[in-house]
């Protein structure tokens, strides 16, 4: 059970450190540097960072399409989970990690509705002529906690190695370039980008300590 509680310990870190970052997104050295005078905190480092490295459309592309891959593996992990409920003919005998998982799916997609409705700050380019809100980049939230989470379940249920190891570094590279992907595109800020990473992580391990914890419980 430590390394249950270990988990939750570190989800409890993250949410913090997630509530933390955007307290000072909101509060910390904040100035009109966006588009159309649009106010962004931390404004020197993501001016900084926006100067360097975005505005690349072609890396918006390609975070488009990882994105889109990130969705289809939740789809078949959807799929998964409905084949084991037609064939066990009981939603209590699906497997639990995977029950989980789709509770969890559902969780991200609220929080996903939510922060497209809230605005802290907005994007640091026009789409189609208008502001549009930005914290944080829910694209890299979707796509870090779905292929966290999918490297995991590649882990548990692939048994041959080679395609095993293949499923969890293909998955890995997904969640990478995506990050780095979406900073460079230029549609996001830094700060965007890291409380994305931020708070998915958060719900990763609390995803993973609720599956060490039923495991613990439940073997």
């Amino acid at each position: 059970m430590k390394r249950v509680k270990k988990s939750f310990i570190c989800s409890g870190v993250l949410f913090i450190l997630f509530a933390v970052f955007t307290f000072m997104v909101i509060k910390v050295d904040v100035k009109a540097a966006g588009p159309n005078r649009s106010m962004i905190g931390l404004s020197a480092i993501n001016k900084f960072v926006f100067d360097s490295f975005g505005g690349s459309g072609i890396w918006y592309k390609i975070t488009e399409v990882l994105g889109a891959i990130a969705l289809l593996t939740a789809f078949g992990f959807g799929i998964l989970g409905l084949i084991q409920l037609i064939k066990r003919k009981s939603l209590f005998k699906v497997d639990k990690d995977i029950l989980l998982l789709g509770g969890f799916y559902l969780i991200i997609i609220a929080f996903y509705v939510l922060f497209e409705n809230l605005t802290i700050n907005y994007r640091p380019i026009l789409v189609d002529g208008n502001l549009e809100a930005s914290f944080p980049s829910t694209h890299t939230m979707l796509a870090v906690f779905i292929m966290s989470t999918a490297i995991y379940q590649f882990h548990t249920r692939i048994k041959n190695k080679n395609l095993r190891y293949t499923a969890e570094a293909l998955s890995s590279i997904v969640l990478v370039l995506t990050v780095v992907g979406r900073l460079l595109s230029g549609v996001h800020w830094f700060t965007d980008i890291v409380s994305g990473v931020l708070i998915s992580f958060a719900f990763v391990m609390l995803y993973y300590a609720f599956v060490k914890w039923l495991r613990a419980v439940r073997p």
